[in-house]
Order: structure tokens, then C-alpha cells, then sequence
């Protein structure tokens, strides 16, 4: 009897999480190219972690609320721009859809870089003055993303009515997906092709920068031996300072990605959970490491992909921070594992 009574449980926990291999070779290529837009925007935030723990050795958990605010900040630029929320896309035509929309990502860039280098300004660099340990670094990061979250809970809509608040902001659309072409059955939209490609541009700009420029060689210097670069002539908060630039920009570049993907996340915390599986990608990859944060952001974002098909939608989280731990335990550095002060030209 007690045997049946346990096999009848197993039967009923496998039954609640669920294993529908069928279903993940039925949709392995559209669920492969969901995958990689969503992996692709992860990678985008996951390099502003893995910019800053290069230099700082921080890790800057406050790097999600960046993301959130970059969202508050393009979808305040199209409303400035004389757009409302509707259910229905707007039809602009191609060219000027193009243009709203690159208005609305560098509003968002703007907003999302200033945002981290006040961060910067106002919670790390008196800490860094005063020689504190890195656990104290680690407890303000984590007390900055409830403050930033609180704001735009609490404050944001005091100063402009009708913005933030306990409540989502009802979406701004601009783009329909609409099926351009086909792999293996599989619809790719114009939104996808415009993440994907969007994401990948900006990844390799960013690595041209820090492994082609003036610029990128004091932050590769200061990532190595901050002492010897300072001796060198270089700036070390200035290089700090524009190390959170350069990963706010590519938060609020995320965050207009994310809201063509999914449009309806626009909310004091609706960056938290994309946080922290930023981090985990970073993390995953390499962090310290661009290529690295790239790679771990495309592979979490299929494998938790396909996690929800096999075990079920509400695993989804779940797949993406059993893998973490899975490579983890076999590769504590992460896929690639290199560090940004290691990378060589």
C-alpha cells in the first residue's frame, strides 16, 4: 500500500511539471527563434553586468532598475512624440515606424545611461572614497534597486501624473509582427529579425570599443590593475564613470527591445526578473567577458524556451537558473570564463 501510495504521488507530481518532448520537436525552430530574441535582449543587459564587475569586481544589482527606467524613458518619448496607447498598431509606414522608433530607443539609451551614472554618482562613489568592503558595495546595490523601484512606485507619478504606479502602463505600439520568411516551418516576424539583429550590432560595436579604442584600453587596464593604470595617467573614475555610460546605453537599447517583444511589461518591477537572468547570462558565459555575456544570453534565453514546453510554462524561470547551476558545476568561470582585464586586441 505505501508503495502505491508513493508511486501514485510521483504520478502526480511528474503529472503537475509535465514532460512534452513531442511537443519541443513539434516547435523545436519557432521556439528556437523565440528563443534567441529573448536571449539577445538578456545579452544586451547582461553586458552592463559584466562591464562593471570587470572594473568595480561589483556586482551591480541595481543594473535591472537601469533596464526598468530605460523602458519609463522610450515609452515617455513616444507620448512626447503625440502617440497614445492602443490596442491596435499604429501605420506609419516603414520609414517613419523607423524613425519613431529610433527616437524612442535613444530617449530610452539617454534616460537608461544617465539613470546609471547617477547611480554611480550618488551610491558607489562614496563608498569607493571611504575604502569599503565589497559586501557593503553588495547590500547598497541591492538597497538602490528597491529605491529606484519605490521612486517610480511612489514619486514618478506625483511628478507626472499618470506615469509609474502600482499599475502597468498601457502599451504604446508601434510595430505588428508580421511573418517575413520561414525556417523549417517556423515563423520569423519583422520584430524578431529587428531584436536579433539589433542586439547583435550593438554587441559588436561594444566589443569593437573595448578592444579597438583609446577608451577601451583604460577600462581593460583599470579591469587588470586599477593601481598600475591610475600610475599610467589613466583616470580611473572617469573610466568607471563612463563604464556605467556605456552599460545604462545598452540597458535602455534592451529595454526599447524588450517592449516591441513584449509590450505590456512596462512597470516599477518589470525589470527585476529580466535582471536577474541578465545575470545569470552573464554569468553563465563568463562574466567579465562581452563574447561571453552574448553567448549566455542567447543560450539561456532558448534553453528556458524550451523548458516551458517540456515541463510545463510556470518552469520557465526555473529551467533558465537550473542550467546556471548545471554549467556551473562543471565550469565555475562560465563557457568562455575570460576576464574583461585578460582580453587581449
Amino acid at each position: 500500500m505505501i508503495a502505491t501510495a508513493l508511486a501514485d504521488s510521483a504520478n502526480l507530481y511528474a503529472g503537475n511539471i509535465g514532460f512534452n518532448i513531442d511537443g519541443l520537436t513539434k516547435s523545436f525552430w519557432q521556439l528556437t527563434i523565440d528563443g534567441l530574441s529573448y536571449g539577445a535582449i538578456y545579452a544586451l543587459v547582461a553586458i552592463g553586468y559584466t562591464l562593471v564587475y570587470g572594473v568595480l569586481r561589483l556586482i551591480n544589482f541595481a543594473h535591472s532598475e537601469i533596464f526598468m527606467l530605460g523602458m519609463f524613458g522610450q515609452y515617455v518619448a513616444l507620448e512626447l512624440m503625440g502617440f497614445t496607447p492602443s490596442g491596435n498598431a499604429y501605420n506609419e509606414g516603414v520609414a517613419m515606424t523607423v524613425v519613431f522608433l529610433g527616437l524612442a530607443m535613444l530617449f530610452g539609451m539617454a534616460v537608461s545611461g544617465t539613470a546609471a551614472v547617477g547611480l554611480e554618482r550618488v551610491a558607489y562613489r562614496p563608498l569607493r572614497k571611504r575604502g569599503a568592503k565589497p559586501l557593503v558595495f553588495l547590500i547598497t546595490a541591492i538597497g538602490m534597486s528597491f529605491v529606484l523601484q519605490e521612486f517610480v512606485h511612489y514619486v514618478l507619478p506625483k511628478i507626472w501624473p499618470g506615469l509609474g504606479g502600482p499599475n502597468a502602463q498601457q502599451p504604446i505600439k508601434l510595430v505588428q509582427p508580421v511573418e517575413v520568411f520561414t525556417i523549417g516551418g517556423a515563423a520569423v516576424t519583422n520584430v524578431t529579425i529587428v531584436i536579433i539583429v539589433a542586439a547583435l550590432l550593438l554587441t559588436l560595436l561594444t566589443d569593437i570599443v573595448i578592444n579597438r579604442t583609446k577608451f577601451g584600453r583604460g577600462i581593460r587596464a583599470v579591469a587588470q590593475d586599477p593601481d598600475t593604470a591610475t600610475l599610467m595617467g589613466i583616470s580611473r573614475e572617469r573610466v568607471i564613470m563612463l563604464t556605467f555610460l556605456l552599460g545604462g546605453i545598452l540597458a535602455g537599447a534592451a529595454a526599447m527591445l524588450y517592449t516591441l517583444k513584449i509590450p505590456s511589461g512596462i512597470i516599477f518591477n518589470g525589470g527585476f526578473i529580466l535582471g536577474i537572468k541578465a545575470f545569470s547570462a552573464a554569468v553563465l558565459g563568463g562574466i567579465g567577458n562581452l563574447r561571453g555575456a552574448l553567448l549566455g544570453g542567447l543560450l539561456l534565453g532558448v534553453m528556458e524556451n524550451y523548458g516551458q514546453v517540456v515541463f510545463g510554462t510556470e518552469w520557465r524561470d526555473v529551467v533558465a537558473f537550473v542550467l546556471l547551476v548545471a554549467v556551473l558545476m562543471f565550469r565555475p568561470t562560465g563557457i568562455l570564463g575570460e576576464s574583461l582585464g585578460r582580453v587581449r586586441v
